[in-house]
């Protein structure tokens, strides 16, 4: 049942991670980016900290280590990566934000193998990365005589966004300390916050508060800060210590199906042939590399049809 339900939740933070994409660009119709990205992290934060209070005895980092955990996701899980892909998504479509943040796990083992080589993938599993990243390639179909375009410079935008993220999955594994995942999330959203004001106040970002009441702005608001931030971090914290940096970033190659249909629903963005052709390598290379872990469910599933 442990298996299964690690399963369970690693499809539900992809879920959740996915619809994010859409969340976002409904709510940079009312917000600008970082402001948006800081506000979405104010809300997240608090609504952590006062769980952490509540649910373990350590809600307040203490020690050095403590705290170089929490400035590690504050500075590369929170801010580095919201900034990023808040600003490059203003010219992006959700499925295509979503598809560039797939890259996150071919970046990860890079990192993995220089900072956690035990977290290095096998190489039928990194054949499973490389398959994956074809399937970018296919839905992005970059086009080289074209690199300063609005479309690519937004697309590298979000690929530092991947970058950062994945760089930051790593330092906080190899960073073990005894704080508990719900304070070092709380804190790390709070002090990404502050950073993303600051730089939302660097770049002078516009205040118009009577635009962020617009039904749509309140919605996709909430629905980050809640769902996506407070709901999906633990999530994630709990699968990194389950799976290790390399595998939970596998997450990334299944949020953009929820990306592309949800945004279809939604925000009405197309999905063509290609886009179908790329997903379906993406989805191949993530039975590779979690292929184990995949036998094992099914497994699980027969031995208990079985039994009853």
């Amino acid at each position: 049942m442990s298996r299964a339900r690690t399963l369970g939740l690693f499809v539900a933070l992809a879920g959740i991670w996915g619809t994010a994409f859409v969340a976002i660009s409904a709510g940079l119709e009312h917000f600008p980016p970082v402001l948006f990205a800081a506000l979405r992290y104010d809300i997240a934060g608090v609504v952590m900290l006062a769980y952490a209070a509540y649910a373990v005895d350590d809600w307040y980092p203490s020690g050095r280590d403590e705290w170089a955990v929490v400035v590690v996701g504050a500075t590369l899980l929170i801010a580095a990566y919201h900034v990023f892909l808040f600003v490059g998504q203003q010219n992006t479509t959700a499925a295509a934000a979503a598809i560039v943040v797939s890259l996150s796990p071919v970046l990860t083992t890079g990192f993995a193998r220089v900072l956690v080589p035990s977290d290095a993938l096998s190489p039928l599993g990194t054949a499973g990365l490389l398959v994956g990243l074809v399937g970018v390639g296919v839905i992005a179909q970059p086009d080289p005589s074209n690199l300063l375009t609005t479309d690519v410079v937004a697309t590298l935008l979000v690929f530092c966004a991947a970058a950062a993220f994945a760089l930051g999955s790593v330092l906080t594994r190899r960073l073990e300390t005894t704080l508990p995942i719900e304070t070092m999330e709380a804190w790390s959203m709070l002090g990404g916050a502050l950073l993303m004001h600051a730089v939302s106040l660097a770049l002078r970002e516009p205040l118009e508060p009577s635009t962020w009441t617009h039904p749509e702005a309140i919605g996709a608001l909430g629905y980050l800060a809640l769902v996506a931030s407070a709901l999906g971090f633990l999530l994630y914290f709990d699968l990194l210590e389950r799976l290790g940096a390399v595998e939970i970033n596998m997450v990334s190659y299944v949020a953009p199906i929820f990306a592309a249909l949800v945004g279809w629903l939604y925000l009405g963005e197309v999905i063509d042939a290609t886009t179908v052709v790329g997903f379906g390598l993406i989805a191949t290379g993530f039975v590779l590399v979690k292929r184990q872990v995949l036998r094992r469910a099914v497994g699980q599933l027969r031995r208990h049809t079985s039994s009853e």
